[in-house]
């Protein structure tokens, strides 16, 4: 059913709706590995492969939104066979936001809702520097937002790996500047930690201006990367905002 763009961690051929989930700069799709459990029986998670990590690792890591986007709308096509949602983390929510407008531009199938988080809302977006700095300079940033552990980035090998593909994927973000746009007609929804250092929750609650069709914001405990920590508090959020799917999650 699937193919590189999307891993299905648990196939769930009965499925009303799907999640799609869009990882983090840096990210994989493993990312995600842990939600399905979480979700209801209704609901089949496929997690977002970007090029460049894990199975992946032999493609060159894209580094604009652009080209990324082009590539997600055909290689996500045939998964659009039935109702759908965007989750986003990070880079990710930027990705989900830009995949759905192109998607509506292709007159393609939309997703039931977009869940963005840890982002700032797309007026907020500023081009940034990381993705010039030195490994050095590369490590410092990523330690600060705590989403790569300690004993990875002291890894040389493991290192070694992982920079290119984060310092592509920093390219990526910081070169990006949204255009303006007709909002949305799904509902949008906004997540964030309450001492994440890269926005405020003012910034997450301007993704109101991105759609028509209703707009909520939750706040939870935590920095950047809160949902690791909090993943059952955070899917339990988003099981409330799902449609078409059952209250309880799958056994």
């Amino acid at each position: 059913m699937t193919g590189p763009w999307v891993r299905c961690y648990q196939s769930r051929p009965q499925a009303r709706l799907r999640l799609f989930c869009f990882p983090h700069a840096g990210g994989t799709a493993s990312a995600y590995r842990l939600w399905p459990p979480l979700l209801p029986a209704g609901v089949e998670m496929l997690a977002v492969q970007y090029p460049g990590r894990e199975e992946r690792f032999s493609e060159p890591a894209l580094t604009t939104m652009d080209e990324l986007v082009a590539q997600l709308v055909s290689g996500l096509r045939a998964e659009l066979d039935r109702p759908f949602v965007f989750f986003g983390h990070s880079m990710g929510a930027s990705v989900a936001y830009e995949t759905a407008l192109a998607l509506r531009r292709a007159g393609l199938p939309m997703p039931q809702r977009l869940v963005v988080s840890g982002k700032e809302a797309p007026e907020h977006a500023v081009l940034g520097e990381v993705h010039l700095r030195d490994d050095e300079g590369l490590v410092h940033e990523l330690s600060a937002l705590g989403g790569t552990g300690a004993a990875v980035l002291e890894h040389p090998e493991l290192r070694e790996l992982l920079l290119p593909i984060v310092r592509a994927d920093y390219r990526l973000i910081e070169t990006y500047l949204p255009a303006p746009a007709e909002p949305l007609g799904c509902p949008v929804t906004a997540f964030v930690g309450d001492s994440d250092p890269e926005l405020t929750v003012d910034q997450a609650r301007d993704w109101d201006k991105t759609t028509t069709g209703g707009f909520d914001l939750q706040v939870f405990p935590g920095d950047h990367f809160y949902l690791m920590d909090g993943r059952a508090q955070v899917v339990a959020a988003l099981n409330r905002r799902l449609p078409l799917a059952p209250s309880q999650p799958a056994s």
